[in-house]
C-alpha cells in the first residue's frame, strides 16, 4: 500500500535545500520501503578528547602494561573501559 511520492524541487544552493527539508516530511518525497541497508565499513567512529588525571604511579603502570602488551597506552586504557563497560 505505497502512497504516491511528491516530486523532489530543484533548489539553487545548499542552504536552500537544507531549509526545505527542515520543514518537509521525506515520506512525503521517498518511498522508504524500498530503501536498503548498507554497511560502510571505512568510517571511523568519532572521538572526544578528554583531559583526565591520574596519579603519576597508575600511569606509570598502565603504560608498562600497554608496553608489554607493544600497544599504545592510551588505546590500552579504551580496551579496559570497553571492557569494564560490557561486564
Amino acid at each position: 500500500m505505497n502512497k504516491p511520492t511528491k516530486t523532489i524541487p530543484h533548489f539553487a544552493s545548499e542552504a536552500e535545500e537544507r531549509a526545505f527539508w527542515e520543514s518537509q516530511d521525506s515520506t512525503d518525497y521517498l518511498d522508504w520501503s524500498q530503501a536498503h541497508s548498507v554497511v560502510l565499513p571505512n568510517l571511523k567512529p568519532t572521538t572526544k578528547t578528554i583531559s583526565l588525571r591520574l596519579p603519576q604511579h597508575l600511569l606509570d603502570s598502565i603504560k608498562a602494561a600497554a608496553n608489554a602488551r607493544d600497544v599504545p597506552y592510551q588505546s590500552l586504557i579504551k580496551v579496559w573501559l570497553q571492557e569494564k563497560l560490557h561486564r
